[in-house]
């Protein structure tokens, strides 16, 4: 048996620790592998395709990142081209990388990515290949599975970065506002918040008016606690604005973010309280994955193999504690997993006195 590992997507914290898994679990039944370099780059002649061995995966387990690289700009069915005058056009490159993968004798595909990967592996298996995924996100919003890999990670990070704003807030009597990642779901900052004691979190799922923040600031001012620290999810919209920041690159999903410097300046306006706001940005994506993450992007690189071995075509091994089954792609791309307002983590939150401007 001949199978290949692919990366796609933004990276997160224990993507090598499922390369590592699932290479090992291979070899143990005496398949070989390949790594396609850079999403499906390497099948598509922009990249190479290399084999992992043994060697290869030997001591990357703790390591952020992935060895074989991604991309968020490579889907072969809306492959983007640049034409002679700059501008770009998407072409269906699928059957190229098909016939590829058919020639480097590729029998299944481990295709290691978050919603958008896996969507473009439901359009691989429709085409004939056969895909097993593994869902990857620190944005924690893929259906279907209690969790993903990186998200421990990502919120362990950002927990951090809270713990050390309340030290200068406090020293100088500010309101520090620090937006996360997550793009349309508040998982990360609901998690980090309530882990690092935030007083206002803000995220997509429930609706919230800056007189509401403004009032939960000035109330606490009011008694002796001159300090706050807001974390707002990049998803979040200001009243009236749409929350993005524009196409980065071609192929790329839109941006969103840059709601933490108006959010601290509305506040400031409002509250007189100097303010300053922080973007954590990419580093929630860098560094070592945490315990947590490695053992679970282990287990899903065992048991994507064992899919494999059991043909199960067009699944995503998924967390449904305590185990770890295969589900069908189809049914994780069916809605987004967001935050559920009603949900024990924020009931909690609220009991402690966190506010969510609502």
């Amino acid at each position: 048996m001949r199978i290949a590992i692919s990366t796609g997507g933004g990276d997160a914290p224990g993507l090598n620790a499922v390369i590592r898994g699932a290479v090992l679990s291979a070899i143990d039944r005496g398949w070989h592998v390949l790594g396609i370099k850079r999403g499906y780059m390497g099948l598509l002649g922009e990249d190479e395709v290399i084999p992992l061995t043994r060697d290869t995966v030997r001591g990357i387990g703790h390591l952020g990142g992935t060895i074989l690289r991604t991309t968020n700009r490579g889907n072969p069915f809306e492959y983007p081209v640049r034409q002679a005058d700059g501008s770009f056009v998407h072409v269906d490159r699928s059957d190229e990388l098909m016939s590829n993968a058919r020639n480097l004798g590729i029998e299944a595909l481990i295709t290691i990515g978050g919603d958008g990967s896996l969507a473009i592996a439901q359009r691989l298996v429709e085409k004939g290949m056969r895909v097993v995924g593994v869902p990857k996100t620190i944005d924690n919003d893929v259906s279907g599975t209690v969790v993903t890999f990186g998200f421990d990670t990502a919120v362990t990070t950002a927990m951090e970065a809270i713990d050390k704003l309340h030290t200068t807030a406090e020293s100088h009597d500010r309101v520090m506002v620090i937006e996360v990642m997550g793009r349309d779901a508040g998982f990360i900052a609901l998690h980090s918040g309530v882990s690092g004691a935030a007083h206002v979190i803000l995220i997509p799922e429930i609706a919230w008016q800056i007189e509401k923040v403004c009032e939960h600031i000035m109330m606490r001012d009011a008694m002796g606690k001159k300090f706050a620290v807001v974390v707002v999810s990049e998803g979040v919209k200001f009243q009236g604005e749409q929350g993005v920041m524009g196409e980065s690159m071609p192929g790329q999903a839109v941006r969103v973010g840059g709601i933490a410097e108006r959010l601290s300046k509305a506040i400031q306006e409002r509250t007189g309280k100097e303010c300053r706001s922080l973007v954590l940005g990419h580093l929630q994506r860098g560094g070592m994955p945490t315990g947590y993450d490695r053992l679970l992007a282990t287990r899903f690189g065992g048991a994507a193999v064992e899919a494999v071995a059991n043909a199960k075509w067009g699944h995503m091994v998924a967390l449904q504690t305590p185990h770890i089954v295969p589900i069908l792609i189809t049914d994780a791309l069916k809605s987004q997993k967001r935050v559920d307002p009603t949900h024990d983590i924020v009931r909690t939150a609220r009991r402690v006195g966190i506010s969510f401007g609502d």
